[in-house]
């Protein structure tokens, strides 16, 4: 299954990857996207944890789009050792 996740970044759509955390438990699932505090969401599978958390990270992206308005969103690549 992939953690792939569509968002729109200067007119053109960008293929985003998030590293997720998916919790086990008694009740379900939890997961959240630590890269984008806040951002949680829950499934009685796995499956639906990780529909949900897409979901969630879409929302979240354009809430922040909203409240930054328009500050363009870029990647860089560090390096270190």
């Amino acid at each position: 299954m992939s953690n792939q996740f569509f968002i729109f970044d200067c007119d053109t759509i960008k293929l985003m990857k998030y590293p997720i955390l998916l919790h086990k438990s008694k009740y379900g699932y939890s997961v959240s996207a630590p890269s984008l505090p806040g951002c949680h969401s829950q499934g009685q599978s796995e499956r639906e944890a990780l529909v949900n958390i897409k979901d969630a990270i879409r929302v979240y992206l354009a809430m922040e789009q909203r409240e930054l308005g328009a500050v363009k969103l870029c990647e860089v690549e560090v390096a270190f050792a």
